[in-house]
């Protein structure tokens, strides 16, 4: 495990609220008490800022809104479209809300519809395998596929495990194609990182996230300081992003 897998599990809410109670409670036993009831009490209270609400909405939202999604025709044309593997299973519109096939729309979607708006005529897909033989770019294409995207339209880069290595093996395949200008497609919470990662390599990016997922629901029964199950699984993902772009600064890589 790397560095930063280690920090970023660590540091998810719920990891981290046991760590500490379990550390509290070691140091309890040693008669360290307020010691111990003080390091108990911190990770309850890290597990209950996240499970509100108000706290994805304020930190994950942040992240969402640096490069708003906007309409197709609102971008500018470019040399290629390329989506980053990530989710590509799960594109639910809305954090907070249960999972709906219906309306879920993934990166992939986005890259089908800009591809069909006209804004490229090269749709690179960038992902290695990480469970089983199939990569997350081949995926990606199979779904392009069913979008009835043609297949001569897609490169397939299938070497990257990381943000990083997206940026790094991407940015050879433009090279080669001499391709200058390019509307990168990822989350919109994975935008801010992505984007720096890509212009540390040298490539000419105008953020095409897919829509944001942190937002408030129309349900009118919402609270902000209820907590809840769902704010608290989504902070893994607002964590974890916030740990990458720390860790990817300490590297040189943004």
């Amino acid at each position: 495990m790397t560095f930063s897998s280690f920090l970023t599990n660590l540091v998810i809410p719920l990891n981290l609220c046991i760590t500490l109670l379990l550390i509290g409670a070691i140091l309890f036993m040693v008669r360290w008490r307020k010691t111990g009831f003080l390091v108990a009490a911190t990770g309850l209270a890290w597990a209950l800022f996240w499970s509100l609400p108000a706290s994805s909405l304020w930190a994950g939202g942040r992240l969402e809104q640096l490069y708003p999604h906007q309409p197709p025709m609102n971008l500018p044309t470019a040399d290629a479209i390329v989506v980053l593997g990530g989710s590509t299973a799960n594109g639910r519109t809305n954090w907070f809300e249960p999972y709906d096939s219906a309306t879920a729309t993934s990166r992939v979607d986005t890259a089908a519809v800009l591809y069909k708006e006209g804004r490229a005529p090269l749709i690179v897909l960038s992902g290695a395998a990480l469970e089983g033989s199939v990569s997350e770019a081949q995926m990606m294409a199979n779904a392009l596929k069913q979008a009835d995207i043609p297949e001569t339209a897609m490169l397939l880069e299938n070497r990257s495990f990381t943000t990083h290595e997206n940026a790094v093996y991407t940015a050879e395949k433009l090279k080669q194609r001499d391709i200058r200008r390019i509307l990168l497609v990822t989350s919109a919470l994975h935008m801010p990182r992505a984007m720096a990662v890509f212009r540390k390599q040298g490539v000419s990016a105008i953020a095409s996230p897919a829509p944001p997922q942190i937002v408030v629901p129309a349900d009118p029964r919402f609270s902000f300081w209820q907590p809840s199950m769902r704010a608290l699984a989504a902070s893994r993902s607002i964590v974890k992003e916030y740990v990458g772009l720390l860790v990817y600064w300490m590297r040189g890589w943004i």
